[in-house]
């Protein structure tokens, strides 16, 4: 194990050399030379008055600058706090402030609007990555600029502060979840350890950096000598294109980003048959789907689940092992899982459904300037809640039923969108589908479904009802069905239920 996130990329270039270890654009860099612009960064920051433990924000879309840039910052011990480039001005303003960050580094589009902060004595100093830098910002090509390796990592305690990375603030402000070094760093390790990553290896991804599935991508691809395909925005065109073109053994997504991909009508043309495995995420995906992905992608899809909280996975399949469609798998190697049972005093069997918990060196050190929210959310002994549903099978295979927040109680029953979802997403006409609960004068809720069909397919809602009633109980039946053009998602493709009322 590494001591330190800033020593990634050193020791990278250490092992692999000019091996090219990014593709982003029409740029392509090699371990050596992304180490080397990191370092001068690093140097540029310095100057701008950046140190250990000093917070420094990063918004901007995928490119090699980001990469650069998230490296330098860790390099001088600073801590990164990488946000979203979807948030908008005042969301991020709100983020700025909280963490207390010293310097911002942003897309120049950014930059131009909140310059106003750093004239305010907020932020001491910006960095607009592109062309257009506004008066009052430093142009990122200053920080690179040279010919040198610039400054080397500087030593950091492993249970140091690395990230403070915001949760999606579903309710009320985002909550900035405070990750160590080492819970970076084990995460990146064991996901690589579970899919058996190594520098024979491509991987395509458009997952965004900020967030820590793509964290995990883009840090375990820099550290054990992979190739990544880094793409600014997902287009089904262009990754198909990609994983084609630089023959990828690797793509990971979300699993909108596969139902895009199934739909696409180019992909039965496309040579796929260099990927050998396939990673989903972020959301719980339909067995049928999942099977469907495997047969015409022609490789393993390895499901994964995490969290913010978690700085990456807490559990996934060995690439390996068994693996079972449907289920997130085991923990990773030293972290620990349990099922928490709903019911008071009832014993979490295999099959009992209760609250899925974690423990272990990937858990946060708490929420940033919020102890309410961390003694909430973290047991006194390190457990974890997670907020997502949960049971295990004999074997200890966890299987995700739903998030708490999302349960249907209808008539006094439970109803699970993502059980609905996965029934639902077994007709042959359907290429995506979210279910969220609507109000009932005398149920309370009953679920409504929302589809997206396959292009060239009809179907009427009685159709989806019919199908439903097939497997599910009366009670689950989709009391409405709505046929949608799409789905609206976060910026990483995960389907946003409780937005689905705007559709109607």
């Amino acid at each position: 194990m590494l001591a330190s996130l800033g020593e990634i990329l050193p020791t990278a270039a250490s092992r692999f050399g000019d091996k090219t270890a990014l593709i982003s654009g029409d740029r392509r860099l090699g371990f050596n030379e992304l180490d080397r612009l990191a370092g001068r960064a690093a140097r540029g920051l310095r100057r701008l008055g950046v140190g250990p433990g000093d917070r420094v924000t990063l918004h901007a879309p995928n490119s090699w600058e980001w990469v650069v840039a998230y490296h330098a910052i860790l390099r001088l011990g600073a801590v990164v706090n990488p946000v979203n480039a979807l948030l908008t001005e005042t969301e991020l303003e709100f983020i700025l402030r909280d963490c207390g960050a010293r310097v911002a580094i942003l897309s120049a589009s950014k930059a131009a609007s909140l310059v106003r902060l750093r004239d305010a004595g907020v932020l001491a100093a910006i960095v607009a990555i592109g062309d257009g830098a506004p008066l009052g910002a430093v142009p990122f090509e200053e920080l690179v600029a040279g010919n040198d390796g610039g400054v080397g990592p500087v030593d950091v305690a492993a249970d140091a502060l690395s990230t403070i990375a915001y949760t999606s603030g579903t309710t009320g402000h985002p909550k900035g979840a405070m990750q160590s070094q080492r819970a970076v760093l084990m995460n990146v390790a064991m996901t690589a350890q579970m899919h058996a990553r190594t520098a024979a290896d491509t991987v395509v991804s458009a997952l965004p950096c900020p967030h820590v599935y793509g964290n995990v991508v883009m840090n375990g691809a820099l550290w054990f000598g992979m190739t990544l395909v880094l793409h600014a925005a997902f287009r089904e065109a262009e990754i198909l294109d990609s994983i084609e073109r630089h023959r990828a053994t690797m793509f990971e997504g979300v699993p909108t980003m596969y139902y895009y991909l199934l739909n696409h009508a180019e992909l039965a043309r496309r040579d796929l048959t260099s990927l050998d495995r396939c990673t989903v995420g972020g959301q719980t995906m339909p067995v049928a789907k999942m099977a469907e992905v495997q047969e015409r992608f022609r490789c393993p899809l390895v499901e994964l689940w995490g969290m913010t909280e978690l700085a990456g996975l807490g559990t996934t399949h060995p690439c390996y092992g068994p693996i079972k469609l449907g289920s997130i798998g085991i923990a990773l190697p030293h972290v620990e899982a349990r099922i928490d049972p709903v019911e008071a005093g009832a014993k979490a069997a295999p099959g009992t459904v209760g609250e899925l918990m974690i423990r272990g060196p990937i858990v946060m050190q708490g929420y940033y300037n919020n102890d309410k929210a961390t003694r909430e959310t973290i047991e006194p002994d390190g457990w974890l809640h997670t907020g997502d549903l949960a049971y295990a099978d004999e074997d200890g295979a966890i299987f995700i039923v739903d998030r708490k927040k999302d349960l249907i109680i209808s008539a006094g029953n439970n109803i699970y969108p993502a059980e609905l979802e996965r029934v639902i997403s077994a007709h042959p006409a359907v290429a995506m589908v979210a279910v969220a609960g609507r109000p009932d004068p005398i149920k309370g809720e009953t679920p409504k479904a929302y589809v997206v069909l396959r292009q060239g397919t009809r179907a009427e809602a009685e159709d989806i009802i019919a199908h439903c009633r097939k497997t599910l109980a009366p009670y689950k039946i989709p009391r409405a069905v709505a046929f949608v053009a799409d789905l609206p998602k976060t910026s990483t493709g995960k389907i946003l239920r409780r937005q689905l009322g705007t559709l109607d």
